[in-house]
């Protein structure tokens, strides 16, 4: 491992747990903050040696490997990915894609194609645009912004992990601790679970905390962190991530065959 890990991660409410402690336990992280897009390219570039990044950017990404039992998931309804649309789906002629997402951007494409047979056309939505007066049928949001979104002028709103669930029956894997090639992380990895072990004991005060300066309710971020954000990894969740990257490969938005995506690396599984 190299004497400073640079890890990076994303400055939102559901990656806190994961983060509160991480570099308590593994005092040789320098832990930075990017958009879960600029993640990827950040570790894609070798700016960093771990990201927490989108799972489709793992699928593209060049010999990565991925911290085991840890991830950012749901198992249903996920609150903060939600295409935000004036007609049903079968209607969508049109979607803009929230620029900071890579993975949410993927799934809503897969629902569009696999699942309801249309092929909008699509445009990206710039990070700091505002949402409520586009002119496309719909728009995604995800993260904070997808949390204290209204827009009152769409009829619908669409909650991506529960589309998800409901149409395969998996967990869904947004973001998982990819790996560079190479990087040996020794001591500091069991610092990824120990620290999403202690976020999870301090999801309330977590939430207490980062509630006002999001603008939600205390209340809902602790119910957000503790019973709708899943943080392992496990079998069903790999199942979820294997089917993700099926779909994603036969659009074309993923390659096909990635190393690892069905199981984690082997001497880490034999070593737990």
């Amino acid at each position: 491992m190299p004497t400073t890990l640079r890890v990076g991660a994303v400055n939102y409410l559901n990656t806190k747990p994961l983060v509160e402690r991480l570099t308590e336990f593994a005092p040789a992280i320098d832990l930075s903050f990017a958009l879960p897009s600029r993640l990827a390219d950040q570790l894609a570039r070798g700016d960093i040696e771990v990201g927490l990044i989108p799972t489709v950017e793992y699928f593209r990404g060049d010999g990565y490997s991925f911290v085991p039992g840890v991830a950012i998931g749901s198992r249903g309804a996920v609150l903060s990915v939600t295409l935000f649309s004036r007609v049903p789906w079968a209607e969508i002629r049109s979607v803009a894609l929230d620029e900071g997402s890579r993975t949410s951007a993927a799934l809503t494409k897969i629902l569009l194609r696999k699942r309801y047979g249309i092929h909008p056309r699509v445009e990206p939505l710039p990070i700091d645009a505002p949402a409520d007066d586009l002119a496309t049928d719909a728009v995604l949001l995800i993260g904070d912004r997808a949390m204290r979104a209204c827009l009152p002028g769409y009829r619908f709103a669409y909650d991506l992990g529960q589309e998800w669930a409901d149409w395969t029956g998996l967990p869904f894997v947004y973001a998982l601790w990819a790996v560079r090639p190479g990087v040996e992380l020794g001591a500091a990895e069991a610092a990824f679970s120990r620290a999403k072990e202690a976020g999870l004991v301090a999801a309330g005060a977590i939430a207490q905390r980062e509630a006002a300066g999001l603008g939600l309710d205390p209340g809902f971020c602790r119910r957000y962190l503790e019973t709708v954000i899943q943080y392992d990894l496990g079998p069903r969740e790999l199942a979820g991530m294997a089917r993700f990257h099926d779909l994603a490969a036969e659009l074309g938005l993923a390659p096909k065959g990635v190393p690892g995506v069905r199981q984690p690396r082997p001497h880490l599984v034999e070593s737990r």
